[in-house]
């Protein structure tokens, strides 16, 4: 293993997304920690669009979500959680998935990055890299299971064309979020893939600011220069005024210290 990654400290994540319980290889931490890191680190593309070259290796990553309390998308949240599950002995598959949520150009592409994690019998698909557009808290990959988390139910369902596919009910019907197939991957096979997202014409990763994340009342969104913050009561809608005023919602909501540029 790199020396810069045997010298990161695993607490210290563990104090990013305010994670204090136990330190078991158990589901119910499992759910805790992905439970705290979708409330605690947001979905964002703004290296991106600052065309800040992104950098999958586990030291960078550490450095701009734990040290700089920065975000990230799937492929950066999800190499970075893997690690931490791994370094808390819990046994992690990488694999590819297809987003298929607001997805206009079907099928969709292999754009998008998941964990398995095993316990036991038991396997889990865990992602925290898409804000509040997917489950809270890890789905154990059981056929058809509804599974509800608070006032969200979802489904893992076998399909014979895209593998396994994630679907979650809404307005009265499943409602497809991601699919994968059982295929392993390493992290250095996400690194292409991750390219093509950054500078690609035709991505839509380098267009507008996304960002996003949970909170305890619902979930904070950022698209282009519109910040959305939904409640139970409704959603709060606003565009800030200046470079200024956007920089602080960004502090405000999302704990981002970064000038929009």
């Amino acid at each position: 293993m790199n020396n810069k990654v045997n010298t990161l400290d695993i607490n210290q994540y563990l104090d990013r997304i305010g994670y204090t319980g136990p330190i078991v290889n158990s589901a119910y931490m499992l759910a805790r920690l992905q439970e705290q890191h979708v409330h605690t680190v947001p979905y964002e593309n703004l290296d991106i669009l600052d065309r800040i070259p992104l950098s999958l290796d586990i030291p960078h990553l550490y450095d701009k979500i734990v040290t700089r309390h920065r975000g990230g998308y799937c492929f950066e949240l999800n190499a970075l959680f893997g690690w931490l599950l791994q370094e808390l002995g819990f046994e992690v598959t990488h694999y590819f998935g297809r987003f298929w949520r607001d997805e206009t150009d079907t099928p969709a592409k292999r754009r998008h990055h998941i964990l398995q994690i095993n316990i036991g019998e038991q396997r889990f698909i865990a992602d925290v890299g898409v804000g509040g557009a997917g489950p809270r808290q890890p789905l154990e990959l059981v056929d058809g299971l509804e599974q509800t988390q608070g006032n969200e139910t979802y489904r893992l369902v076998q399909t014979e064309a895209y593998g396994w596919m994630l679907e979650e009910w809404k307005k009265e019907a499943w409602d497809p979020v991601f699919s994968f197939t059982e295929e392993p991957n390493l992290p250095r096979d996400f690194i292409t893939t991750s390219f093509w997202c950054e500078h690609a014409p035709e991505s839509p990763f380098n267009k507008t600011a996304r960002v996003s994340i949970r909170t305890a009342e619902g979930r904070n969104t950022v698209d282009n220069d519109e910040f959305r913050i939904y409640k139970p009561s409704g959603v709060h809608s606003f565009k800030p005024g200046n470079e200024q005023e956007y920089a602080n919602a960004l502090n405000t909501y999302f704990g981002i210290k970064i000038a929009k540029s």
